[in-house]
């Protein structure tokens, strides 16, 4: 839930970041009305700020006021680290709760569920749904009068289905995909029984996620919101890295560590601060473990900063070895395992032939073409090129984009 200890401090937008998109899920949800569409999908690349997104529409929503009923109906966080949180087990059983918490009106009708079989918490989550949500509503009646509830499902990418033990043969990219699509069906079942409930769901543009919103029976009543293309991501970054350094220096002015670089400007300074915001290409996940990074009192953040910036190779070492680094390095070691490892020889064959390649293409272009020109020159299959990158669409952008810049 948005609000448990396990997530404490909950990860929110820094202040004057992501407005724009923070303002059109508002205008969707509408509070009083109902969406056109029942469900928003917004997706973006790893590290893009889509917990924090989550975390802010949850506190924005629960703290409004002038309403008679509490429009955050619930909230559940997956996260693949957390035994308890990276499978789909407990995903029904937590959203009625808090349901009931929300509406007290189902309360009853969920304990009678769970009273006349005590075994349900134990059944597949289809008959949870059934049983514990979609019985308990229609008991209520009147569910057009009923005033609408925001559901926040956030980070669906991270669904892994840990629980299931075909896993000894590591079956992980098959396990994720399926169980995923699962969880996308059991919302989808839920909305198409209207239910006095909204759904927005978070999540990495995974190539199986995107094929299931986009198919027929899902498309007409999903919004999808690419947070990739909407807003100044690097304006946002610069906001937050301004803000973060501002704070970082106030802490430490009096230890003589500031009068470093430019002698007519204070610590940062413009330059540094600029080619921070280069550096990250609005990439708030670098931004931030960046900012964890120097930010230590073990250490001088003047010189940790320019290390970073200048990329030293002597740094690199240490860069690795940083535990905020050590975690963004985790994230993106496990998006590449995700790859099948019968599939892991020719992803990595691909990626280096973009490597190669990437200076010999004219700056915007489409990134399907290429494949198709180094599949040629590799002698590949045609097609097999962009197949082998399907478990890394999280952190590549296969359509028409600045080749330079494709490796995020």
């Amino acid at each position: 839930m948005h609000d448990s200890d396990e997530r404490y401090p909950p990860p929110v937008c820094h202040p004057e970041t992501r407005e724009i998109v923070i303002v059109r899920i508002k205008d969707w949800y509408g509070f009083q009305t109902r969406p056109a569409k029942p469900i928003m999908w917004v997706h973006a690349p790893a590290g893009y700020g889509k917990t924090a997104i989550a975390g802010t529409i949850s506190k924005l929503v629960e703290e409004v006021e002038g309403l008679d009923f509490s429009p955050l109906g619930a909230t559940f966080y997956f996260w693949r680290t957390s035994p308890e949180r990276n499978s789909p087990a407990r995903f029904i059983i937590t959203i009625a709760y808090q349901l009931a918490m929300s509406i007290p009106e189902l309360t009853p009708h969920i304990e009678d569920a769970v009273k006349q079989n005590r075994m349900i918490l134990r059944k597949a989550l289809e008959v949870q749904l059934m049983k514990l949500i979609v019985e308990p509503f229609k008991a209520l009646g009147g569910l057009d009068d009923m005033p609408n509830r925001l559901v926040i499902v956030d980070g669906l990418d991270e669904c892994i289905n840990s629980d299931q033990e075909c896993r000894v043969d590591r079956q992980y990219a098959e396990d994720q995909e399926r169980v995923q699509i699962r969880i996308l069906d059991l919302i989808h079942r839920l909305q198409s029984h209207r239910l006095p409930l909204s759904f927005l769901i978070l999540s990495r543009p995974e190539a199986w996620i995107k094929q299931r919103m986009q198919s027929g029976s899902f498309h007409r009543v999903v919004e999808a919101v690419d947070l990739y293309a909407l807003g100044d991501h690097v304006k946002d970054t610069e906001t937050y890295i301004r803000a973060e350094l501002s704070r970082i220096a106030a802490r430490i002015q009096d230890d003589g560590t500031l009068d470093r670089g430019d002698p007519d400007e204070e610590w940062p300074g413009k330059k540094v601060v600029q080619s921070f915001v280069r550096r990250t290409n609005g990439h708030i996940l670098y931004a931030s473990t960046v900012i964890r990074h120097i930010d230590t009192p073990y250490g001088d953040p003047w010189k940790l900063l320019k290390n970073v910036l200048d990329g030293y190779a002597r740094s690199n070492l240490e860069l690795v070895h940083s535990s905020p680094f050590s975690s963004l390095n985790a994230l993106y070691l496990h998006i590449m395992q995700s790859c099948p490892e019968s599939n892991r020889a020719l992803m990595i064959a691909v990626l280096e032939d973009f490597s190669a390649f990437a200076l010999h293409f004219r700056p915007q272009v489409d990134v399907g073409r290429v494949l198709a020109v180094l599949d040629h020159l590799a002698g590949r299959v045609p097609g097999q090129g962009f197949r082998s990158l399907r478990p890394l669409h999280a952190v590549l952008h296969l359509s028409v984009y600045p080749m330079p810049n494709i490796l995020k």
